[in-house]
């Protein structure tokens, strides 16, 4: 007696392309939203305070801080980890802003090859090194909650490069 299987082959089982595209959309947005925010800055000003519907003639001023993108606000490394990268030895000056300028576009780069499926494994190794440098970073200035993170990232991205052989959403590249 002949039975049909009931289960899929792998070529038409769409589960593994869509976890696979999953983790492709989180990774690259992560990336490219955390390129983005290398470029924010903040503007503040002081507004009179309002009484009763009117400026107050007391002077009295509410200051408020205002979120904006631009070139020149530009940050690879953020302020608040930068002392302590420079207090390094291991961290050379030199390699630190180059680091700084770097980082920003390529984690912009790297999240939209990701994302829109653009030679999907040269691209998530690259992202994968870029993480591993990171947290090698984050390491030295012992920041192990970033170290954490940062490994789940890279989790994922060894997990996106374990099923690449089942993207089957992709721009350009399966076997890059």
């Amino acid at each position: 007696m002949n039975t049909a299987s009931t289960s899929s082959s792998p070529s038409t089982d769409l589960g593994p392309a869509l976890g696979l595209l999953a983790i492709r959309i989180w990774l690259g947005l992560r990336a490219i939203l955390t390129g983005v925010e290398k470029f924010a800055g903040t503007r503040s000003s002081d507004a009179a305070v309002i009484i009763d519907g009117e400026a107050n003639s007391y002077g009295l001023t509410d200051a408020a801080a205002t979120k904006f993108y631009a070139l020149s606000n530009y940050q690879g490394i953020p302020a608040a980890l930068q002392k302590s990268f420079e207090a390094e030895p291991l961290l050379p000056g030199w390699a630190l802003q180059i680091y700084g300028l770097v980082l920003g576009p390529a984690l912009l780069a790297l999240g939209l090859t990701v994302l829109l499926g653009i030679a999907p494994r040269v691209s998530l190794f690259l992202m994968a090194l870029v993480y591993t440098s990171l947290t090698v970073g984050l390491i030295l200035i012992k920041q192990d909650g970033g170290v954490a993170w940062l490994a789940a990232h890279l989790t994922l991205v060894a997990l996106a490069l374990l099923f690449s052989d089942r993207d089957k959403f992709l721009l350009w590249g399966k076997k890059w």
